[in-house]
């Protein structure tokens, strides 16, 4: 007897692992790790549970802030940016499927704008561009959370060329401590502006052209008489 071969069945995803690799990629997104960060995630073992240590790294930085201690100035201001570094670093490898972890994006991000202003301040840094510095970073957040709500995920390239959260205060903590702050900041956030600013404008064109043209694609089709239509699908026929 011979029966009908059967295709091969095309695996169905499990839906719960697919939301679970969803919400890990973009929990990831949103805290922007850097090359640094990224490099030491396959050295640090299993990692540090990321809420907790992250929530302890502003905290801490805040402590820093409010107690003056960095207005003595010179390596001290390193300070926010060594603990911070040394806390939240370790949680990098986690995968941030906690029912606490999509806490972790906003507390690392609230740490690394206390310590741009913590360390500007102590500094005496121009207080308009410790705002444009952070208004920058901020839209980058932003422009990452909306993209990724529709899918649209920007290149992994983005976040090694912003230098992610650790190399920025790296940067920042650095130019403190020498006395350069004000020009390292300058440099830094026009870099970060132009970077930003130039990859999200060409990606939201690029994704319009797209749409307009897939909607002048589906217009054409509807507009097309069924002569057309035949005369088209024949010709593709017989160049198959």
């Amino acid at each position: 007897m011979i029966t009908q071969p059967q295709a091969m069945a095309t695996p169905t995803p499990d839906p719960d692992e697919e939301r679970r690799r969803i919400q890990t990629a973009r929990l990831l997104a949103y805290r922007d790790d850097g090359p640094l960060a990224n490099a030491l995630a396959g050295k640090l073992g299993k990692g540090l549970p990321p809420v907790p240590a992250t929530l302890v790294a502003l905290l801490a930085v805040l402590a820093f802030l409010v107690t003056g201690l960095l207005d003595q100035g010179g390596p001290i201001l390193l300070l926010p940016v060594a603990t911070t570094l040394l806390l939240v670093l370790p949680t990098t490898p986690r995968d941030h499927l906690g029912r606490f972890d999509w806490l972790t994006p906003p507390l690392l991000r609230g740490a690394e704008f206390l310590a741009v202003i913590s360390i500007g301040l102590a500094a005496e840094a121009p207080k308009w561009l410790l705002f444009v510095l952070v208004y920058v970073v901020g839209y980058h957040t932003y422009d990452t959370v909306y993209r990724t709500r529709q899918s649209i995920w920007p290149p992994a390239w983005v976040f090694h060329a912003g230098l992610g959260w650790e190399l920025r205060l790296l940067v920042i903590g650095l130019g403190a401590a020498l006395g350069i702050l004000t020009p390292v900041l300058a440099v830094l956030t026009a870099y970060l502006f132009v970077l930003f600013a130039v990859e999200s404008v060409t990606s939201w064109v690029r994704l319009d052209k797209a749409s307009a043209q897939a909607g002048a694609d589906a217009e054409q089709d509807l507009e097309a008489s069924p002569e057309d239509q035949l005369e088209q699908a024949t010709g593709e026929a017989d160049k198959g």
